[in-house]
């Protein structure tokens, strides 16, 4: 095929891997994004550069891992002047949108963990690079009308923007709200929230109509797009990004009952670890003591009834998503868009979802977490296939680059999969997964910092100033059950791993830019 592709780039937020039809699991259905997996690659170990929204976003636009693009944790920012594959795109031609969820910036204004507004630290950080760095802040949108973006944006030359998550998203959908719902400060009034009996934290029943919730908005302005782009010369990439199933969990309408609890099951209740790691047993005690988050976004342990609700819930969020992309999808079919557009589908990070009583995310790097859905649908070959090569977020930059036809940028650390989808070889044998807390919490004395080392068998985990870390036999113990770490059997892998992920740590640097002469 001579043209060249549309993308259509569907992600979600908080979303496993093994939360769809498609990857198996026994009770959440979603044919529409089946469907995708149908007449595409599916990934078995797709990972996350980071198991955290803004660093993975960031190294997903970039191409690198958070140590390098300089986002290394929530609230912080991607530079302004960052080289994204977006902006590669559109310097070729390409009219590049982002609707819904984009987080490369902030979009609150409470200061991070132990810090206040008025910190020298915070402040110099502000100040470091030149630019507007409050345009996803709720500062922007308070006035009614549209806010109007600096753009290009990260590369993006049109931008819906959807910021926080759950039933009272900000941005432009907030504008949106207002405007269309005028009991809209009663539609956010806790105490109007409808009658339910479930006890799990951040379980909200609200009373937002489907047609107002952010899903449905996200859905409605990608279908204007996509209707707006028929018959345009130019390719569009559209980057389409919901911020559900990330709790709080508050399906709308229909899709809150949709799931009972007594669907699902805990089938790796905390007991099922042999060897829990301090930060497991910190939660561990919390929860018996019945202490409280010290963040909404804090990872927690729960007994087996609350986290089936927030399984039940989370699956009626999902329906949702999987009703949206299939609108979206047959948008494309009816403007005569489908047969030119490469889908893929994705998300951020998982969730433990239930993993040792766990929820949330947080410093332990189990799969859960790290392993994400990923979906590849090519115009050239629709056909279904599922692939387990090695694949992380920083590749995704230089394939779809290179499906365009395009070079990748200087300084790029990904690894185009497309040749592993064609011929079924030249993946990744090991990969990296980095991640830094903004904040000391879950039993740490200071912010944790975690890097972990993925291959096909093993995933070796080190701790910063920590005596202890994780070594796991994927092949033997897919559920990361048995630490290895201080097994004498297996000291000798242990050592190979390190010197593998040392070398992946020695490759951390921005190789950008280059040098242009001989100094």
């Amino acid at each position: 095929m001579s043209k060249r592709p549309n993308f259509l780039f569907l992600i979600t937020d908080q979303q496993r891997a093994d939360w769809l039809g498609c990857y198996g699991h026994p009770v959440l259905k979603t044919p529409h994004i089946d469907s995708i997996a149908s007449t595409g690659t599916r990934f078995e170990n797709f990972h996350v550069a980071s198991p955290v929204c803004m660093p993975n976003r960031a190294s997903l636009m970039t191409g690198r891992y958070p140590s390098v693009h300089g986002l290394r944790y929530n609230g912080c920012y991607l530079p302004l002047s960052a080289r994204t594959f977006v902006d590669v795109l559109a310097e070729s031609g390409y009219h590049t949108a982002a609707i819904g969820k984009s987080h490369l910036q902030p979009f609150t204004d409470i200061p991070p963990i132990g810090q206040t507004s008025s910190d020298p630290l915070r402040a110099e950080a502000w100040t470091a690079q030149a630019g507007n760095y409050k345009q996803e802040e709720p500062d922007s949108y308070k006035e009614a009308g549209r806010y109007e973006f600096d753009s290009p944006y990260y590369g993006f030359q049109h931008i819906d923007m959807v910021t926080t998550h759950g039933d009272r998203c900000g941005g432009h959908y907030q504008q949106w709200f207002r405007e269309r719902a005028p009991d809209w400060q009663a539609l956010h009034d806790n105490a109007n929230q409808l009658p339910h009996q479930y006890t799990c934290p951040q379980v909200y029943r609200t009373p937002i109509p489907e047609a107002l919730y952010p899903t449905a908005y996200i859905r409605d302005r990608s279908i204007d797009y996509i209707k707006d782009r028929q018959g345009e010369a130019d390719p569009f990439f559209a980057f389409v990004s919901f911020p559900d199933p990330h709790h709080p969990f508050n399906p709308p309408g229909k899709y809150w009952d949709m799931y009972s609890p007594d669907q699902f099951e805990v089938t790796l209740p905390y007991t099922a670890h042999k060897q829990p790691t301090p930060p497991m047993q910190w939660m561990h005690d919390q929860w018996q003591s019945g202490a409280g988050q010290l963040t909404p976004q804090t990872a927690m342990m729960l007994d087996n009834q609350q986290i089936r609700e927030a399984m039940a819930l989370t699956a009626g969020m999902m329906a949702f998503v999987d009703d949206a992309v299939g609108d979206i999808l047959a948008s494309l079919e009816q403007t005569g868009q489908l047969d030119n557009t490469v889908i893929c589908y994705n998300s951020d990070h998982g969730d433990y979802l239930g993993d040792y009583n766990m929820l949330l995310k947080g410093a332990m790097p189990f799969r859960s977490i790290t392993r994400v859905p990923f979906i590849w649908s090519d115009p050239n070959d629709r056909s279904e296939k599922v692939t387990s090569t090695l694949a992380s977020t920083v590749d995704l930059a230089p394939t779809i680059l290179k499906r365009a036809g395009l070079d990748p940028f200087h300084g790029n650390q990904g690894k185009s999969f497309l040749n592993a989808m064609k011929e079924g070889a030249g993946g990744r044998d090991e990969l990296l997964v980095e991640y830094n807390d903004g904040g000391a919490r879950l039993g740490f004395k200071k912010p944790a910092r975690v890097r972990s080392l993925l291959t096909d068998q093993w995933r070796y985990t080190m701790y910063l100033d920590q005596s202890w870390g994780e070594l796991y036999d994927l092949h033997n113990d897919l559920s990361e059950t048995n630490n290895l770490w201080d097994s004498d059997q297996h000291q000798a892998i242990k050592a190979e791993l390190a010197e593998k992920l040392n070398h992946h740590l020695t490759r951390q640097m921005d190789e950008s830019p280059h040098a242009v002469r001989v100094a």
